[in-house]
């Protein structure tokens, strides 16, 4: 396994607990969870917009676009449906808690979409070694 990846999946998660601890925080200050989305939905729109001018990547073909399955269209809103959680959670639960719990969520569930190999994913069997590590990260969510 190419370790450059996975630091980069690491650095990647820790984004991910930076910007849920930021909208919980946002929210503190603006009053509401359905705002502290909305502004850093905003955020990453701008931010979209401003790399897509200074990189110019080329449009894809309309017949690409049109060929796209539905669920690849689901990222944007469950993008925000993972921002609004943060927003609203991360109060409550604090960021490890929050966090863990996440992360919990999200390797429960790609042990399924890699068994079955859904979502155009290669199949990878759920194997003895990869539920023990599925069970050690859970054992550490409950710890956490």
């Amino acid at each position: 396994m190419n370790y450059i990846w996975l630091a980069l999946a690491a650095g990647a998660g820790a984004g991910i607990a930076l910007q849920a601890t930021v909208n919980g925080s946002l929210r503190a200050h603006v009053g509401s969870p359905w705002y502290a989305t909305y502004f850093s939905i905003w955020g990453t729109f701008l931010t979209a917009n401003l790399f897509s001018l200074l990189v110019r990547p080329a449009l894809p073909a309309a017949a690409e676009i049109g060929s796209t399955p539905w669920w690849n269209w689901i990222g944007g809103p469950l993008g925000a449906l993972i921002v609004l959680s943060g927003a609203a959670l991360i109060p409550r639960l604090g960021a490890a808690a929050f966090i863990a719990a996440a992360v919990g969520g999200q390797l429960l569930f790609s042990l399924v979409l890699d068994h079955f190999g859904w979502l155009d994913l290669a199949e990878r069997s759920l194997t003895p070694g990869r539920l023990l590590g599925a069970v050690m990260v859970f054992s550490g969510v409950m710890m956490v």
